[in-house]
């Protein structure tokens, strides 16, 4: 994150557009200057990356790159709101990045279409000042909070099924990271049910969490699981302790 450049001071068409949030006493002009100083990463531009990104563009992160090397499906209208009829075909990462620069003209927004995988993970969250999470796999997420873990990035994690979903912001040197939650890849099955709202849901959690950490207010979900079962409308936390055995931020000093 830059710090104390005139490139990064608020226009007045800008003061204009985020005068809502700007109200907010905890967030403020200082605030909103954090959020267009920063770099936000979003892999993954599915359910969970398609409305994440647009409530991260909205909020006037100031550089969004979004990480996606798959094309669009009619199956994946019902939640990737980014994506509309007439993009079936298309890379996500253009078609979200099109949308985006639309939205809010003073976002850099970049779609890159690529694979996350162990060459190109660093390089692809290089400079991120916290990097979401909008993957549907554990291996790549675990490639990502691996990678965050040792470069010190804030990885804000959330996974969803069905009506159901979780989310837990990793802040490594400071609390647990995703391999302390699962020392052992979750059973998956594919396709999974969703409904949409539930990524919705989930992934507007994840940006208010990278506001929270960015902005420095609030207090982020570092150390609990946040869980969320739809038929019931209910929500749990659930502590969780780094583990001193992790074998990727388990010898990590306290930030």
């Amino acid at each position: 994150m830059r710090t104390n450049s005139p490139e990064f001071d608020l226009t007045s068409e800008e003061l204009e557009l985020y005068d809502r949030q700007l109200r907010m006493p905890s967030l403020g002009i200082k605030g909103q200057r954090k959020l267009k100083e920063s770099l936000a990463v979003v892999a993954g531009i599915g359910g969970l990356g398609c409305p994440a990104s647009l409530y991260l563009t909205a909020a006037g992160f100031g550089r969004v790159k979004l990480i996606d090397n798959d094309v669009i499906e009619l199956s994946n209208l019902n939640r990737q709101v980014l994506h509309w009829h007439h993009d079936i075909g298309r890379f996500k990462a253009k078609s979200a990045e099109d949308k985006l620069r639309r939205l809010n003209p003073f976002v850099k927004v970049m779609g890159i279409v690529a694979k996350i995988d162990e060459k190109n993970v660093e390089s692809l969250i290089e400079g991120a000042d916290v990097v979401i999470d909008g993957q549907d796999n554990y291996k790549t997420r675990f490639l990502l909070n691996d990678a965050c873990v040792r470069h010190r990035i804030p990885f804000i994690h959330a996974a969803v099924q069905g009506v159901n979903g979780q989310l837990m912001t990793i802040i490594p040197g400071k609390g647990p990271c995703l391999r302390c939650l699962f020392p052992s890849p979750p059973i998956e099955t594919k396709p999974f049910p969703i409904v949409g709202a539930t990524s919705a849901l989930m992934a507007a959690l994840q940006v208010l969490e990278a506001i929270k950490v960015v902005a420095k207010i609030g207090t982020p979900m570092i150390g609990k699981l946040l869980l969320f079962e739809g038929e019931d409308t209910r929500f749990e936390e659930v502590p969780i302790m780094r583990n001193p055995e992790c074998p990727v931020c388990g010898k990590l000093e306290e930030a």
